[in-house]
């Protein structure tokens, strides 16, 4: 049977996690966001607060419902805080070392009763679930960006995953107005498995000199009607993670045509990451973005 979820944790105030913490308190969820940062929590709940605002304007929810989830969410810099929720969920940088090390602390506070997930986007929930003293109420729920906006959620079960962790998670996706996409433990699940190549791809395109920056984000947009261009979609998921799947797909499945390209490398190594850094395909320090290439 499904447990029920009323007291949600979220480790990490960045861009997913506070997109977490403001859908699940908007859907009635009490919320502890955590982050060993005090200035990311301050960042973290404007932006929330910000983004509710904006769908209070466009008549999405109502003045009130924004109030109320804004009251539903406590900060909390300490792992501590977390003690008494029934499921928390793992933001963290998408690097399995920091994820583990995060594991194997919250387990030590954390009920024995609650189920731990990881928003993983690539990397093993086995591995992950290894990391903790409760593998079989272990899940990952990996969240589209921006979550407010993105109805997707892949749940992705690790070997031991039980089947109660599995409708409990299944049970709180559906209650956030979400639509539940189920994936085998393999690199990167589903999304970013097909996503991901096709941006390292276009970085290739780019690196080869087949066209231009603005030339490669045109051609996807106006020749496939993908609403975003494959270069300029990097730059808002951020080139570094971008490196991270890429990678997490090139080790984990041996195949050569999951290379990172040379440029992507090239660009994290000078820190151009991105929208996060102003500077990554395009530069965004000015009125408009300019393409860097």
């Amino acid at each position: 049977m499904a447990a029920v979820i009323k007291k949600v944790g979220v480790i990490g105030a960045g861009q997913m996690g506070n997109g977490i913490a403001h859908v699940a308190a908007l859907a009635g969820f009490d919320v502890v966001l955590n982050d060993v940062s005090a200035d990311r929590l301050k960042s973290g709940m404007a932006t929330i607060n910000g983004n509710l605002a904006r769908q209070v304007s466009k008549k999405a929810v109502t003045e009130d419902d924004r109030a109320k989830a804004i009251a539903r969410i406590k900060l909390a810099e300490k792992l501590d805080d977390l003690a008494d929720c029934d499921l928390v969920i793992e933001t963290a940088v998408e690097k399995e070392e920091v994820k583990r090390k995060i594991f194997h602390e919250l387990c030590a506070v954390l009920k024995p009763e609650a189920i731990v997930a990881s928003d993983t986007s690539s990397i093993s929930i086995t591995r992950l679930a290894a990391a903790t003293d409760r593998p079989e109420r272990f899940i990952g729920i990996h969240f589209m960006n921006p979550v407010p906006l993105m109805e997707l959620v892949e749940l992705i079960r690790g070997i031991a995953t039980d089947d109660a962790t599995f409708e409990t998670a299944k049970e709180f996706v559906g209650k956030l107005g979400k639509q539940v996409a189920v994936s085998e433990d393999f690199p990167a699940f589903i999304v970013n498995r097909i996503l991901l190549p096709m941006i390292n791809e276009a970085i290739y395109t780019l690196y080869e000199g087949v066209g231009n920056v603005e030339a490669i984000d045109a051609a996807m947009k106006l020749g496939a009607h993908h609403p975003m261009g494959p270069l300029e979609l990097a730059d808002f998921i951020g080139l570094d993670t971008c490196l991270s799947i890429m990678q997490v797909l090139h080790e984990g499945l041996a195949d050569s045509k999951y290379r990172p390209c040379p440029l992507l490398v090239k660009y994290v190594e000078a820190g151009w990451l991105g929208r996060k850094t102003q500077r990554g395909f395009y530069d965004y320090r000015g009125a408009k973005p300019v393409p860097t290439r």
